[in-house]
């Protein structure tokens, strides 16, 4: 098992309100749209809930099952753990206002070869998130 290193948030700011960001980055049926690693989820609910599990399809047909661990809409965060095989990764999300528009953010939590890879992918997906381009 590798130790846990706890990433420097990263967030991306954009014209789309907060609402319709928060809206995005909580419906998994969404997730594809702005974040180019996702091809399919695999969740029983519309919206994200704690306490609920799913699972994700990315590039490569790699799967990562994952598990809510909480959501508060009305501060607009929430987190979740995500395995594949033996590596085990946390993240948490949330949506801030920004101006006229909204900044998303995350921190990544797991081995730090992981968190440092994914950095780079991570932030060009909270680019699209808070795009007005992104669909949803």
């Amino acid at each position: 098992m590798f130790p846990s290193f706890d990433l420097s948030r990263l967030s991306a700011s954009g014209a789309v309100d907060p609402a319709t960001v928060w809206d995005r980055y909580t419906r998994p049926a969404l997730w594809s749209t702005w974040a180019p690693h996702i091809r399919e989820v695999d969740y029983p609910h519309a919206v994200v809930r704690p306490g609920s599990a799913g699972r994700v399809t990315g590039v490569g047909g790699v799967v990562a099952v994952f598990h809510i661990e909480s959501v508060d809409a009305e501060a607009r965060t929430w987190s979740w753990r995500v395995r594949s095989g033996p590596l085990r990764i946390a993240f948490d999300h949330g949506v801030d206002v920004a101006g006229a528009g909204s900044t998303a953010w995350l921190v990544t939590r797991g081995p730090l070869p992981v968190t440092v890879a994914y950095a780079p992918l991570a932030r060009f997906s909270l680019g699209r998130l808070v795009s007005p381009q992104a669909s949803g």
